[in-house]
């Protein structure tokens, strides 16, 4: 199974951008589906995440900003990024749990600069 982000870019402050990560294939018994950032010279983190019950939960340096949704039906993953900030600049990579293993997209770039 391959994770395919897209739709980061560079956007100045304020700005919005729609980032997308679909699966190249179903993904059976799906415990959550999520969107993680890594800046230069800093650990990983968690953006936003959704459980298949439902629930989400966000940094809550995002919270408010962005949203996270996701189309099972077309194994994909959405992040909503509205009145983005210069410190939003980083690769932000999805990810999907399942019991048994957790997949991992290869990033996509977002830059966040007047």
């Amino acid at each position: 199974v391959q994770l395919v982000e897209s739709g980061g870019g560079l956007v100045q402050p304020g700005g919005s951008l729609r980032l997308s990560c679909a699966a190249s294939r179903r993904i059976p018994n799906i415990d959550a589906m999520g969107w993680y950032r890594q800046a230069p010279g800093k650990q990983r983190e968690l953006v936003a995440r959704t459980f298949s019950g439902g629930y989400t939960n966000y940094a809550d340096s995002v919270k408010g900003r962005f949203t996270i949704s996701r189309d099972n039906a077309k194994n994909t993953v959405y992040l909503q990024m509205n009145s983005l900030k210069p410190e939003d600049t980083a690769v932000y990579y999805c990810s999907v749990t399942t019991m048994n293993y957790n997949y991992w997209g290869q990033g996509t770039q977002v830059t966040v600069s007047s």
